[in-house]
């Protein structure tokens, strides 16, 4: 295992972490983890020299933390990190921050939590738990020794993600997505260079955009990787690509079988600064360049289209379309799609055509709008 920085902190992170959101189920219900298969490969990852493990309120239908806690057990605990998060949207007031944090400890079985992240901050999450103090309050968690290190994760504008990383000196690290394909996605290689040079350490996830850079993967991309003189597997080549960048510090991977943790853990002891060469970092730069053709409508997310007088989310409407057609996994895209509120999904579009005169690429708007409902929706009680 290679080992790398963690900020500020005198402490060295495995280039791979363990993140226990995708782990191994019974009969496909996320709420029943297959326990003992879970247990057996998270301890492979610690004995193979995996020191960060990462979990978090609802992953697994609320089931992570718990299950977390137990395979620790054994004397495995001592031997990581423990990172989860605070789960911001159920937060209504400042008494939840303590009620949230202890039931984390008892589910986690720990008196404490090395790495505490406030969940998936944005432009409505971030200024809600601000104004209920929580930062005052996690000072206090800091000093009785709860938590001990506080950071946060990030999802929306890289605008956004630059006023929560300025607004505080408390924060340690944050967590954000990245991989080859969203080099200007959330908070982007903009968002990584800034927090690192404020002194944070940044935890990726995602790194193989949730599985979609792995699987499917179309001929035409499968042509440019069989090309390389040196053969990698599409998922090393994408936590390759995370590790070259010496401002990350971890790198998250919600594992689903034992031969992902062996493979991965395998990728992280070849990681580091100098692993792909100038002429593979140019393959990766096709890759992208053929994933992004494959994409059916040039939606460049400028936003004129908005605000929509219907309601839709228009440019997120249109990216999760794009998912699907880029990755060819119509199943995720349109798990995507029925997370929107119902009242910014596409079939709202009445075809008044006020878009229409607003967007610069001239784009047919209500028709793909269509186009995407038809693809995307699924009855959630069928």
């Amino acid at each position: 295992m290679q080992y790398r920085t963690f900020g500020r902190l005198d402490w060295k992170p495995s280039a791979l972490g363990f993140g226990a959101m995708r782990l191994p189920t019974i009969d496909g219900d996320p709420g029943k983890i297959d326990e003992p298969e879970a247990t057996r490969m998270i301890r492979y990852a610690i004995d193979h020299g995996v020191n960060y493990v990462d979990t978090a309120y609802p992953y697994h239908r609320e089931t992570s933390e718990p299950f977390v806690g137990r395979a620790l057990q054994q004397g495995y605990r001592e031997r990581i990190r423990l990172a989860t998060k605070m789960p911001c949207w159920k937060v209504e007031e400042a008494e939840d921050f303590d009620r949230y944090l202890d039931e984390q400890l008892e589910r986690l079985q720990t008196d404490h939590v090395d790495f505490y992240l406030l969940h998936g901050l944005n432009a409505g999450s971030w200024p809600k738990v601000r104004d209920l103090g929580v930062l005052r309050w996690a000072e206090k968690a800091i000093a009785d020794g709860r938590i001990h290190h506080l950071g946060f994760s990030f999802h929306d504008k890289h605008e956004v993600f630059k006023e929560i990383v300025d607004a505080s000196d408390l924060w340690l690290f944050c967590q954000i997505q990245y991989n080859f394909m969203d080099i200007e996605y959330q908070a982007g290689t903009k968002g990584l260079n800034y927090a690192a040079n404020k002194g944070l350490a940044v935890v990726v996830m995602e790194p193989l955009r949730g599985g979609l850079l792995t699987k499917n993967v179309p001929p035409v991309v499968q042509d440019i990787w069989d090309s390389a003189p040196r053969k990698r597997t599409p998922a090393d080549w994408a936590l390759q690509w995370v590790w070259g960048h010496q401002e990350v510090s971890v790198v998250l991977s919600g594992m689903s079988t034992m031969e992902q943790v062996e493979q991965n853990v395998a990728s992280a002891s070849e990681s580091s600064l100098g692993t792909l060469t100038e002429e593979e970092l140019g393959l990766i730069a096709r890759v992208r360049d053929r994933y992004q053709e494959l994409c059916r409508i040039p939606c460049t997310d400028c936003r004129y289209c908005l605000p929509c007088a219907s309601g839709v989310n228009i440019p997120r409407v249109f990216e999760v379309y794009n998912d699907a057609m880029i990755y060819g996994d119509e199943q995720q895209a349109q798990m995507s799609y029925l997370w929107l509120d119902e009242e910014e999904r596409a079939n709202l579009c009445v075809e008044c055509g006020e878009c229409l005169e607003k967007c610069p690429q001239q784009i047919e708007i209500p028709d793909w709008l269509i186009k995407a409902h038809e693809l995307l929706y699924q009855d959630e009680a069928a």
